[in-house]
């Protein structure tokens, strides 16, 4: 069975991002994003809602697009229209029943790439397995919270972190109900 792991950036006040989807203040470069980047080399496929789909429209990412080309990439959303042509899986199936399921197939590891309301039901749920945070030493005051402001607190077991010279915390946990459920 593959692993879930939410690999996020996340502020010191618990936002993924800030009001209208504001990014600005995370790091964009450095070794905390190269580490990030060779972590989705190990992923085999991406999963998210349709927010943090559209919200790759404002980077260039095009309607149907993949935003990672080299994974399998499945958007949860009854909403969003994409060309029967896509490069990525659209789905309104029911989301906890989907992603049982791809536990069961995927060929690797499964990188829920967001957003925080879909991360949060993923996790009210015991679907996620392991966190990847990379706290960022920023303060947002509002925006999208890490689990939506909707989920549980997880009981975590600290497996791995790093400090990185621009003050980024990376913090590895693995959930303790999802390793139960393994």
């Amino acid at each position: 069975m593959q692993s879930v792991i939410y690999d996020v950036a996340v502020s010191a006040d618990g936002y993924i991002s800030g009001p209208a989807g504001d990014i600005s203040k995370f790091p964009h470069e450095g070794e905390v994003v190269d580490d990030y980047f060779e972590r989705l080399k190990t992923y085999s496929c991406a999963i998210m809602g349709r927010a943090t789909y559209e919200f790759g429209y404002g980077f260039g990412l095009k309607p149907g697009d993949n935003p990672y080309p080299h994974m399998k990439t499945i958007v949860f959303s009854k909403s969003i229209d994409l060309s029967e042509d896509a490069d990525v899986i659209v789905t309104q199936e029911d989301a906890v029943d989907y992603v049982h399921s791809l536990k069961q197939t995927s060929e690797g590891p499964i990188y829920l790439c967001g957003g925080g309301r879909f991360a949060g039901s993923l996790l009210s749920f015991g679907l996620i397995d392991r966190l990847r945070l990379k706290r960022a030493p920023i303060f947002l005051g509002e925006g999208v919270r890490l689990f939506g402001g909707q989920a549980p607190a997880p009981d975590v077991i600290l497996i791995d972190s790093k400090l990185y010279p621009n003050g980024v915390l990376y913090q590895e946990f693995n959930l303790r109900a999802a390793v139960t459920q393994s």
